[in-house]
């Protein structure tokens, strides 16, 4: 099996051809792997891609300067780098890879990559975490200084954008409708129906959006599918795994499930109300049922095995006689806010995909026990993520996916973030968070930003900035043709690189 690296070799010597061969490939490709999508990719354009789906493809398509080893620390990709001063960066590039339209990829290419992400009217979303660069300067052919208006310990691992070839950005060059990277794989075609790509081995992957999740299931049962990666039911991933025809791979993976709470709500204001809803909620049951084993309780929003990761936190255990004496002093103390059945009653919003409103069921159930109502509304998503973002609700559920930088706290708890400034949805305002936040970014000892970021993540649980659910598992179902697919913990698709297709029998 090839690394990626090597990957990254072969491709640079067949990116030596015209950029248009491979266009024409699809006539003498030696395989194709098809690979199921809930949709089309939607920015092929890594300076404004955002979404996990695009983010992945993009990884293909274009290489970055930096990349991250397992436990999330930034190591060197196509660059090593040199800390000058606390606002001084040099990159030096460690080859000149081939753009895939013949173009050699230098130092130029970066600063021209960076600086058009810097530029306000462009309007990339990345700008902001990359607002404290005052300079980029290219020192020579191999190497680039980046100049930054205060220090910024976490400033390397910011540096994940696809690098683009200078004479494209400098032509306006539409990426997004036809990519030009140095990454493994070259952009063969994109219609509403597929977006076709080549490997070096002129192995085709097309991805083909197949909204809805049974139907992909069975075009993977008739062939017209090889691989599905995530976005299925427990259930289908269930009949998946017991069916002869098709295989079920699964990966420990990284993304963060959690209920939320609007603090502004004059009754979940209340540690103990908060608690109550924690302590009354069987998380290790419902990994067991539904997810079938598939998951790991969480506890802080970073994995244990990141660096800033804290080993032994795991949430609120399942306590339903402590939820129950918590529930019956706030009623004591609030009368006014029981129900007709004598509950505590809360709205619960949710997305309408079939294993949330599940979710949410089972939410319910367990919470009834402990003399608590929940209200379920679910909603289209782009109704239910609008009222996310306004803060219309008492409590929610959503996950963050593919974190890999602790700076995300600041994103999603300092009490500065509240939208439209950050992802602080649930409008959580305490000081001590926001000082550890604050000197965590304000250090330049990673040691000492483990350390607090470390203490916050205690902190957040103590005070319950959100209920921590679980980490879910990255899973794969794939043909029973497939050979050699590899799984990562952020889901990313690097495993399409090596994997092969036998015939069918």
């Amino acid at each position: 099996m090839l690394s990626r690296r090597q990957l990254f070799q072969w491709a640079a010597v067949s990116a030596s051809a015209p950029f248009l061969t491979a266009c024409s490939s699809s006539e003498t490709k030696s395989d194709t792997i098809r690979v199921g999508v809930t949709s089309r990719p939607r920015m092929l354009d890594p300076r404004k891609a955002t979404d996990a789906l695009s983010s992945r493809v993009n990884r293909l398509i274009y290489r970055q300067l930096i990349d991250f080893n397992q436990s999330f620390e930034p190591v060197p990709e196509l660059a090593s780098w040199q800390v000058i001063s606390p606002t001084h960066y040099r990159f030096t590039l460690n080859e000149f890879p081939p753009f895939h339209n013949g173009e050699k990829l230098t130092s130029e290419d970066v600063a021209a990559t960076y600086g058009s992400v810097l530029k306000e009217s462009f309007g990339s979303p990345h700008r902001g975490s990359l607002k404290h660069i005052t300079a980029i300067e290219v020192v020579s052919e191999s190497q680039v200084d980046f100049k930054l208006s205060r220090p910024d310990a976490l400033f390397v691992g910011r540096l994940v954008i696809g690098i683009l070839p200078k004479s494209l950005v400098d032509a306006d060059h539409p990426f997004q409708l036809s990519p030009v990277g140095c990454g493994p794989c070259r952009f063969v075609s994109m219609t509403e129906q597929k977006l076709v790509l080549q490997r070096p081995d002129e192995t085709q992957l097309v991805f083909m959006p197949v909204k809805d999740a049974t139907v992909r299931v069975l075009k993977l049962r008739k062939g017209e599918l090889d691989i599905i990666q995530n976005d299925l039911s427990p259930e289908l991933v269930h009949y998946c795994d017991e069916r002869q025809d098709l295989k079920a791979l699964w990966h420990s993976g990284t993304s963060f499930g959690y209920i939320g709470f609007n603090f502004e709500d004059p009754l979940l204001s209340q540690l103990e109300v908060r608690q109550a809803l924690a302590y009354g909620i069987d998380r290790q049951a419902i990994i067991d049922s539904v997810f079938s084993g598939h998951a790991r309780l969480a506890g802080g929003l970073l994995v244990p095995e990141h660096w800033c990761g804290v080993p032994g936190l795991h949430g609120f255990d399942y306590r339903p006689e402590k939820a129950r004496a918590l529930v019956a002093a706030v009623k004591q103390k609030h009368p006014g806010l029981v129900n007709s059945d004598g509950l505590l009653e809360f709205s619960y919003k949710t997305s309408s995909d079939p294993t949330r409103i599940r979710l949410a069921t089972i939410y319910q159930s367990q919470l009834r026990e402990v003399g608590i109502h929940l209200k379920v509304q679910s909603y289209d998503w782009g109704t239910f993520y609008n009222d996310i973002k306004q803060g219309r609700f008492q409590l929610y559920s959503l996950a963050w996916v593919g974190v890999k930088s602790p700076d995300i706290f600041q994103y999603v708890f300092d009490s500065d973030a509240i939208p439209p400034k950050g992802a602080n949805r649930g409008r959580y305002r305490d000081a001590e968070a926001d000082r550890l936040i604050r000197e965590a970014g304000e250090t330049q000892s990673l040691a000492k930003q483990a350390e607090l970021y470390r203490a916050l993540q205690v902190h957040l649980q103590e005070t319950l900035a959100v209920i921590p659910l679980w980490y879910e598992d990255q899973y794969a179902v794939t043909a029973e043709t497939i050979r050699g697919y590899k799984m990562y913990a952020d889901g990313r698709f690097d495993g399409l690189l090596n994997v092969t297709k036998a015939p069918r029998g």
